[in-house]
């Protein structure tokens, strides 16, 4: 589930690419920025599962922007592993707090972050709109 995937639910394809293609961009620019804050999941050989970090430092904050599971294998605890992998990280960069979120729609992620130790500190509205003047149907 993803903030893109909801956009181009409501608008279509937005510049002939879509939501994968702008959530592959956004996880390249986190390896390029801090390679050594991303993590991977494998099982045989196989990658099942990968989360991302990017870090204010002086603030004393983590950030987890992307975690996510193949679908074959969710169940089995490698969300959970990934999510105490990048905590162990950042209290290793001298960190004191994490900071991660979850959409409305990710009941998942509403179970998991709670039972990793996180606590619900806000909710937030997203907003979208085409620059052409033009809103989709609903």
């Amino acid at each position: 589930m993803s903030m893109d995937r909801n956009i181009e639910r409501r608008f279509g394809l937005i510049a002939g690419k879509d939501w994968r293609w702008r959530k592959a961009r956004q996880v390249a620019r986190e390896l390029d920025a801090l390679p050594s804050g991303c993590f991977v999941a494998e099982c045989q050989g196989k990658l099942v599962g990968y989360i991302t970090t990017w870090v204010e430092a002086e603030a004393g904050i983590g950030f987890i922007p992307n975690l996510a599971v193949a679908q074959t294998h969710r169940g089995q605890g490698i969300g959970s592993a990934l999510i105490e992998r990048a905590l162990t990280y950042f209290r290793s960069l001298g960190l004191t707090h994490a900071r991660i979120e979850t959409l409305e729609q990710n009941p998942i992620g509403q179970h998991v972050y709670p039972q990793c130790g996180f606590v619900e500190i806000a909710r937030q509205i997203h907003y979208c709109r085409a620059l052409n003047d033009q809103v989709p149907p609903l």
